[in-house]
């Protein structure tokens, strides 16, 4: 369908440009015979016209009269308009952006095995994946998102660009060599890689759910473990809520190996107060992922970079008990 829409256009466009030369090089001969005294077939004309519209002018032909400059403007600039404005657009520009997207990763390397799979991007994941860096652990993110896997490129992080229910996709990953398979799309789209993962190979794999009703269907799929960030997110707020007084990090909730979701109220002196989150740069300065922001009561999971910390605000952080322990600081 897009091919058939393309070569329509470039008819369209051909069409439109030989019109355009007929036009202009008769006009050509017209003003040449009339305001130049001066006559050229029409091989010449059309020559005129081509090395005008393109911008190319050996000016080996010219005119010398006001309105002949006029016309010689009016062809320059809708050359310009017709090869820049329409021509790089419909023919240049979708072969750069076919280029760029044949660039981008479908398989790991042969030797990668022992890995971690996971499917799909997003701050939880990156939170998992500063943990997985630090502790050398071999691991592979597929995405659908070009952006997110441009993104990963820029850090050197193993990735594929696709589709992780398909099951070529999860082939190029290396699967039947992988350690773990995380699933952390939407609920449906993550029974389906459960279910191709399991017709491909024996391996592991823990599926994120966001609707907890759904947790069984998943269970069903094959997932071998289902895990709620939402509930577990609760689990420890409602900890809180029973023991105040519990120090934050001692009474941290496990969710994978070794990270550990705590709370973190901001008190007066903190030198977060009133600032966005991405201008806090907590993830940089810390290591820990922000993935939920009590704000006036209400918790925002995944909050926007545009979201300002406030002093009656409450974050929801992701990361190694070290990682942790240097959020506590900046929090106080």
């Amino acid at each position: 369908m897009f091919k058939i829409k393309i070569s329509k256009s470039i008819i369209s466009y051909v069409s439109i440009f030989t019109f355009l030369v007929l036009i202009y090089s008769l006009m050509f001969d017209y003003l040449m015979l009339n305001y130049e005294d001066k006559s050229y077939d029409i091989l010449t004309a059309i020559y005129w016209v081509i090395i005008s519209m393109t911008t190319v002018g050996y000016g080996d032909i010219y005119f010398k009269s006001p309105i002949g400059h006029f016309y010689t403007i009016v062809v320059v600039l809708s050359g310009v308009v017709i090869f820049f404005g329409y021509l790089f657009p419909l023919v240049v520009t979708p072969q750069l952006e076919k280029t760029l997207r044949k660039e981008l990763p479908l398989k790991v390397p042969i030797d990668l095995d022992n890995h971690i799979i996971i499917c799909g991007y997003n701050q939880l994941v990156e939170t998992l994946i500063v943990e997985l860096d630090e502790y050398k652990i071999p691991f592979v993110v597929i995405d659908e998102t070009e952006k997110n896997i441009h993104h990963l490129i820029s850090r050197k992080i193993i990735c594929i660009h696709g589709d992780a229910s398909d099951d070529n996709v999860l082939l190029n990953s290396n699967i039947c060599s992988g350690r773990i398979l995380i699933a952390n799309r939407n609920d449906e789209k993550n029974a389906a890689i459960i279910l191709t993962a399991k017709e491909l190979c024996d391996i592991k794999v823990i599926s994120l759910v966001e609707d907890v009703a759904k947790a069984g269907y998943l269970k069903y799929a094959g997932a071998d473990q289902v895990i709620s960030p939402k509930t577990l997110f609760g689990t420890y707020i409602g900890r809180k809520a029973v023991d105040p007084l519990t120090d934050h990090l001692a009474g941290a909730t496990r969710f994978f190996e070794n990270l550990n979701i705590v709370e973190f109220p901001i008190y007066p002196k903190s030198p977060l107060i009133l600032k966005k989150l991405k201008d806090a740069k907590i993830r940089k300065e810390t290591g820990a992922s922000i993935v939920g922001l009590w704000t006036l009561g209400r918790l925002s999971l995944n909050p926007k970079p545009e979201d300002i910390i406030k002093e009656s605000s409450v974050l929801l952080a992701v990361g190694t008990e070290k990682q942790l322990e240097a959020l506590k600081k900046l929090t106080r």
